[in-house]
Formats: C-alpha cells, sequence, structure tokens
C-alpha cells in the first residue's frame, strides 16, 4: 500500500482523499476483529447423548435371594437291634426306593422267628384239644351227662385256645418283620450321602439309629422371600392386567452369576407374614436333570409376576434427584434443555419406569448430563448417529 500511495500525484484534494481511504482502510480491520473476537466468545452448542421415549409392553419381574431345598429328604435308620455286616451302595450315588442299603446280622431275628412259629403250632394244639372237650362235652350235656358248668367251663377254654392261636400268628408276623427290616432299604429314590456307620457297628439299640440320608434332586424346589407390601402391589397388577391364570415363569442365577439353563413354576406362597422381617415365603419347582442345584446353595431369583401394557421407561442414568424432586431433562425441538418432573414407578433392571410426567416421543438426555442446563441449547446426538459417527 504504501508503494500505492507514492505513485499517486501530488496536490491538496489528493491529500484529502488519501486520509479519507486510509481511515476506511482501518475502520473496515477493526471491525473484522471484533467480528472474530465474537465468534470466539460464543462456542458451539454442547453434544449429548439422548434418547426418545416410547411405550412398550414390560414384564415386570423381581429379583429376589433364595435358597435351595430337596423335594425330599429321608433318614434311614436302623429299626432292630443288631450289628451291621455289610453296605451295600456308593456313598453320593443314585439309589431305587427298595434298594437294600445296609444288611445286619439276622441270625436273633431269625431265631425270634422260629420262635414264634413253635408258639403258634403248640398253640394251634391246644386249640384242637379244647375243640374236642367242647364237643364230646356238648354231645354229654344233650343226655344230661355233664353239668351246663361243666361245658360252660370246655367253651371257655375253647375260645381261649383261639385266641391264643391268633396271638401267636401276630408274633410270627412280627417276627417276620423285624427279619425283614435287617435288610435296610432305600424308603425313596434319590441321591444318598456319606455312610454313618461302618461294617461291624451296633445299631438300633434302644434307638433307631441313623445310617445315612437321601435327598431327592429333580425336581427341586427353590425357596425365597418377598416384601409383604410388594408382592400385594404386584398381585394387583396382575387382576387388572388379568393375568392371574397365567403361570409365573422363574429363573435362576447361580451363586457365580451364571444363568441356570431351566425354568421354573412358583408352586405358592405362605398364608402368614413373617412379624420381625414382614416378608412372606414363597416356594418354586425347578428341573434338576443334571445335578446342578445342591441343597443349601444360595441362589438369585428372577420371577415374573406382572405385565404392564405400554409402560413408559427411562434409563437409571437419565434420572435427576434434588429438593423438588425427580426429573429428567428433555431437549426441545430447537435444541433448548427443559426438565420434566416425573413420578417413578418400580425399576427394572437399568430402568426406571414412569408413572407420570411423560407422555411419550420426549427426547432425554441420557449422557451428558454435566453439560446441559435448563434453558441452555445443546446438539443431541442418538446412539445409533454416535456410532456412525
Amino acid at each position: 500500500m504504501l508503494r500505492f500511495i507514492k505513485l499517486l500525484p501530488s496536490g491538496p484534494g489528493l491529500c484529502g482523499g488519501i486520509c479519507l481511504l486510509a481511515v476506511s482502510l482501518l475502520a473496515g480491520c477493526n471491525n473484522t476483529s471484533e467480528a472474530e473476537a465474537s465468534g470466539a466468545r460464543q462456542p458451539p452448542p454442547p453434544e449429548v447423548l439422548v434418547e426418545q421415549v416410547k411405550p412398550r409392553d414390560l414384564v415386570i419381574t423381581s429379583t429376589l435371594p433364595g435358597r435351595i431345598q430337596a423335594l425330599r429328604t429321608a433318614e434311614v435308620r436302623a429299626r432292630v437291634e443288631g450289628i451291621i455286616q455289610q453296605r451295600r451302595f456308593t456313598e453320593g450315588g443314585e439309589v431305587k426306593a427298595g434298594d437294600v442299603l445296609f444288611q445286619i446280622d439276622p441270625a436273633v431275628l431269625q431265631a425270634d422267628l422260629d420262635a414264634a412259629k413253635a408258639s403258634l403250632a403248640r398253640a394251634r394244639a391246644d386249640r384242637h384239644q379244647a375243640n374236642l372237650k367242647q364237643q364230646r362235652f356238648e354231645n354229654l350235656l344233650e343226655r344230661k351227662a355233664v353239668s351246663q358248668q361243666q361245658y360252660d367251663e370246655a367253651f371257655a377254654v375253647a375260645q381261649q385256645a383261639e385266641a391264643d392261636v391268633a396271638a401267636a400268628v401276630a408274633a410270627v408276623a412280627h417276627a417276620r418283620i423285624a427279619l425283614d427290616y435287617a435288610s435296610v432299604r432305600a424308603p425313596i429314590s434319590g441321591r444318598i450321602g456319606r455312610a454313618l456307620v461302618t461294617e461291624g457297628a451296633l445299631v438300633g439299640k434302644n434307638e433307631a439309629t441313623h445310617l445315612a440320608t437321601i435327598q431327592q434332586l429333580d425336581p427341586i424346589y427353590v425357596n425365597f422371600t418377598q416384601s409383604a407390601g410388594e408382592l400385594l402391589r404386584l398381585r394387583q397388577t396382575r387382576q387388572q392386567q388379568d393375568a392371574a391364570a397365567e403361570p409365573a415363569r422363574l429363573t435362576l442365577l447361580m451363586e457365580d452369576g451364571t444363568p441356570y439353563p431351566e425354568t421354573g413354576k412358583l408352586l405358592f406362597s405362605e398364608m402368614v407374614v413373617d412379624p420381625g422381617t414382614g416378608e412372606v415365603l414363597l416356594r418354586a419347582e425347578l428341573p434338576n436333570p443334571d445335578r446342578l442345584l445342591l441343597p443349601g446353595m444360595f441362589v438369585r431369583v428372577s420371577l415374573e409376576q406382572a405385565q404392564l401394557q405400554q409402560a413408559l421407561t427411562v434409563p437409571q442414568r437419565a434420572l435427576l434427584r434434588d429438593a423438588e424432586g425427580d426429573k429428567v431433562l428433555s431437549v426441545q425441538q430447537d435444541g433448548k434443555v427443559v426438565p420434566l418432573p416425573v413420578t417413578l414407578g418400580r425399576a427394572q433392571g437399568d430402568r426406571w419406569v414412569i408413572r407420570e410426567g411423560l407422555q411419550g416421543g420426549e427426547q432425554i438426555i441420557v449422557e451428558g448430563l454435566q453439560k446441559a442446563r435448563p434453558g441452555a441449547r445443546v446438539r443431541p446426538v442418538t446412539a445409533d448417529t454416535k456410532q456412525q459417527g
């Protein structure tokens, strides 16, 4: 520009033009600097991740702690006195009802049976003799050869002999049952634990000695508890949705967090509430073909208890709580952030069920809440757009 000025011709009018041109150039430079400074002071709106609220059918599930219990538990006990001669099962194996588990020495019991049979034979002989005497006295009584008193005594002896035979028959049956008890059998089918006695041990002496325990593991029970208030609300919801006739499905999480492959069904709930905890005991049944579930194991129960039609939910991370209550931040069409107060229902997984405050279709902020302020403008981005970017 200096060269241009030097080439201009000199003159009084020319000096004024030159001054005017310099002032104009300086003014233009000042305007450009102010515009650039104004642009630097107004950064672009912050980017936030939003999710559109959509109604959907929702299955209400409850996750509760529980314990596994065997379907049946039977304690194998010695019912007669004797010495254990043999153990006939494998500890920890499967047994069937009626299998012989222990053999008790039957010698004494066999002798008792033989003695009972001998007593029965003697009683029958006495009965036969008494019956013959009664018949003879009956004939003599018709001819007035014996008195009525003598006949009555003969009749009473015959009846007593009949009773003795019945008692002897019962004694034989009792001795036979005791001999059969010498072979200790499994009362139910299932898995048997360790043997509590060994060969040579004296059992049944003044008590029914505990020999082993059998547990039926397929199917199997799971016991769990739920608060009475929550159970009442869920039952009311089921009645409103006309779902009471549908069986409640149940799934398990194992102690290590892995899901159990089989689903179960709810059997019943207790009719009383525990006054100490305010909870109700519930029981469910599950198939256990691979014996993965063992009695006493801790599990987490996920129980489907009701259904909601066209429910509105939001992620838990989208919720803000302050002294005024719960709320979410919604992004309007022009990018303006507006807080919306909401009333929460129950939590389902990582989401909240919204009872009041949303109508559906709102764009709520789920990430970037610290960047958004009520009344400010933001640039909303959906999850699909963010992944494509």
